[in-house]
């Protein structure tokens, strides 16, 4: 009787047996090292900038200086001691706000109609999609010299008005976009329950909808806010008298920057960090 071997089952397959060690490959540590360099890379200049506000100035002007002279807390205690520069702060938050919420109901409200309706209920939804995306990759210099020409030949004051209307102009689409893309997967069936149950069109959506599509209104919100305050090329050209923090900042480079510009790059900085943290929560108790 012939003798019948039976070779393991890993020989043919190239895979190690189920009791020895496996080989770990430096490969595995590539893409977490990649990432943490990204990560660092963009949080590098705000650890910077937050550093450097707690920096003495040795000089006789109280200017910027990336030479380490000591610790201090002085700028923020004199956060006030520049008029112009705290105007130009307190006009980019009013600013940013306004913009935040006309930019938001707007926003909100042409996703729900994108979402809702389709040709003839709404004619030219492509149009309006192209549009929105348009307004996306469309350069910041390309809108900011068409605003300016549009509120010359208007003849509109150069001011908080038109900035205020530039901002919601490139804010629109964001917001827009980020709501769609969380009504994706909505359910009208819950809508539809609503109205069953005699709840009228306001009713149910400030009951069922709102509720369920809030994490993208946020997420749009914090966008816009995001857009509006820290913009510069389009506020820029429309600006006029009214001098928003980014372009103060820029005509201060010629002169010399002065320590409390990063005093008040901190506190924004701060307070995005707080809006996303409310956020994350908010997004947390909706699912």
């Amino acid at each position: 009787m012939s003798a019948v071997v039976t070779a393991p089952a890993s020989a043919g397959t190239g895979q190690a047996p189920r009791g020895a060690p496996r080989r770990r490959r430096w490969t595995r540590f590539v893409l977490p090292a990649y990432s943490w360099l990204i990560i660092a890379y963009l949080v590098f200049p705000i650890a910077v900038m937050i550093l450097y506000s707690f920096n003495k100035v040795t000089t006789g002007l109280p200017q910027v200086s990336f030479a380490w002279n000591g610790f201090t807390t002085q700028w923020y205690q004199q956060w006030k001691d520049i008029p112009q520069l705290t105007s130009s702060f307190w006009l980019s938050i009013r600013l940013a706000l306004a913009a935040t919420i006309v930019a938001t109901a707007l926003g909100t409200l042409l996703a729900l109609a994108l979402v809702r309706y389709r040709p003839p209920q709404l004619r030219g939804k492509g149009f309006l999609e192209q549009v929105m995306f348009l307004n996306i990759a469309a350069p910041e210099i390309v809108m900011g010299a068409s605003l300016l020409g549009l509120f010359v030949t208007i003849n509109v004051a150069r001011g908080f008005l038109t900035l205020l209307l530039a901002h919601v102009a490139f804010s629109i689409a964001y917001v827009a976009i980020t709501v769609r893309a969380r009504m994706a997967g909505f359910d009208r069936s819950l809508e539809e329950a609503a109205q069953d149950l005699g709840a009228n069109a306001w009713v149910t959506f400030r009951k069922i909808t709102l509720p369920l599509i809030m994490p993208g209104v946020m997420a749009g919100a914090l966008m816009a806010f995001a857009l509006s305050i820290d913009d510069f090329v389009t506020s820029n050209f429309v600006s006029g008298a009214a001098v928003p923090f980014p372009v103060w900042v820029y005509g201060a480079t010629r002169i010399g920057i002065p320590p409390q510009v990063f005093v008040f790059g901190s506190a924004i900085f701060a307070v995005g960090i707080l809006c996303a943290l409310a956020s994350i929560v908010v997004a947390r108790r909706q699912t």
